[in-house]
């Protein structure tokens, strides 16, 4: 499918609000802290929450989203530069700890080589998250990199405000084919932005093929969930593949066939792919003929949950099956119910499960720790009378660094088991 750009950038920004790269920064707007609320920023975080703002010298209302300010602690010494958004939680996060640092091309450009040139040492070819939020010092911004096309979120008021420069730092740096605004994550809800696609620079022709783990797949970042991929799971993805050599897989919440294909390849001899999405499993698919193992997969559209009653009363079983579905937990007032929803899940995944199988069961919520994935698998074995050991633990991939001293860089984790018949 192709997608025209816009005749200009220019013709898409004109309506938002002007960036700030020639204003002279001492002379912001302060947002001042309660105090001791400067702790967390001390200590490498980058978040402001509107509950820390002493207001009472520095009235958020004063605020405009996406304005840019000086942060201070209670004795008004400076601690770096943010944008503010005062209809937010989190109603600032900090840019740079440098309160004069202009927010201009350059400045993007500077840490766009920087991620960039992590992520080369990482990987081949140019396929990749380019930045991961706060772990680039860019909160609020995720690229995903598909060679010469580059895939944008901005998902704050302040990130949105600066496009302009962030667009010509990407067309300075990388020189690419095609810029594409993917504004579509519900974390834009939260700071009262509109959800939209555009193209704003060059031209894209969907789908985009990639490579990854030596496994061909073809992409759509217009049409498709997210950016059109999910690399966080690329090392995880590599680790059960030759697990998979002469068994019977069942990838449920396939997407486009990441974990079913690369199991495929690596010999298993039938793999089942599970998908509610129509394009998505056309997709998949296609990356299965793409990859010369259609003959192997099938390609199911199904609701997994009655997938997975429907091959119980079957009294089907395979060898393998891989747990990787959306967040269940997305805010903490979600726990309860997210945490039925993971527990019915496995617990229907494992009554299928062979013994002497493997379970890989995932989960990309936050707010749903390793310690609740691990409780709840225990808790499975034990209902179901099985003997389950986890013989490893992955997380995201090495393009999704975590930042040790903001915990909300990390959230995937998946549980290797291999499920067995009690003694």
């Amino acid at each position: 499918m192709g997608l025209p750009a816009p005749a200009g950038f220019d013709a898409i920004i004109g309506d938002f609000p002007a960036v700030f790269p020639n204003v002279v920064m001492n002379s912001l707007p302060r947002l001042r802290l309660k105090k001791g609320e400067d702790r967390r920023l001390r200590g490498g975080h980058l978040w402001v929450f509107s509950n820390e703002v002493e207001t009472a010298a520095t009235p958020l209302q004063g605020f405009s989203p996406g304005d840019p300010a000086v942060v201070e602690n209670a004795r008004g010494e400076t601690l770096g530069l943010a944008y503010v958004n005062p209809d937010s939680l989190i109603c600032a996060r900090l840019l740079s700890r440098d309160p004069d640092a202009p927010l201009d091309a350059e400045f993007f450009a500077r840490r766009l080589r920087r991620a960039a040139e992590w992520r080369a040492r990482l990987y081949e070819r140019p396929f990749y998250r380019l930045v991961y939020g706060e772990s680039d010092h860019l909160p609020g911004l995720v690229i995903d990199r598909f060679g010469d096309v580059l895939v944008v979120q901005t998902n704050t008021a302040g990130m949105e405000r600066l496009q302009a420069p962030l667009v010509a730092a990407l067309e300075a740096v990388f020189a690419p084919r095609a810029v594409v605004l993917k504004n579509t994550s519900a974390l834009r809800e939260l700071e009262g932005l509109e959800s939209y696609i555009r193209v704003v620079l060059g031209g894209v022709e969907t789908p985009l093929e990639i490579v990854e783990n030596d496994a061909r797949f073809l992409v759509d970042p217009i049409e498709g969930q997210k950016t059109g991929w999910f690399f966080d799971h690329r090392a995880n993805r590599a680790r059960l593949a030759p697990l998979c050599r002469g068994q019977r897989v069942l990838d449920l919440f396939s997407y486009t066939g990441a974990w079913g294909v690369q199991a495929a390849l690596a010999g298993a001899a039938r793999v089942e792919c599970v998908e509610i999405s129509e394009p998505a499993l056309r997709l998949a698919a296609e990356n299965a003929r793409r990859n010369g193992v259609a003959g192997r997969m099938a390609f199911i559209r199904e609701d997994a949950f009655e997938f997975l009653r429907q091959a119980r009363r079957e009294r089907r079983h395979y060898d393998v099956v891989v747990l990787d579905p959306p967040a269940f937990v997305k805010r903490k007032k979600d726990l309860a119910a997210g945490g039925e929803a993971y527990r019915r899940l496995n617990q229907a995944a494992v009554q299928v499960l062979s013994y002497g199988g493997i379970l890989v069961s995932a989960s990309c919520s936050f707010h749903w720790s390793p310690a609740a994935l691990y409780d709840l698998l225990r808790a499975t074995a034990r209902h179901l009378d099985r003997q389950l050991l986890i013989f490893a633990r992955g997380g995201q991939a090495p393009d999704h660094p975590i930042h040790p001293a903001i915990p909300e860089t990390e959230y995937l984790k998946a549980a290797f088991c291999l499920v067995r018949q009690a003694e």
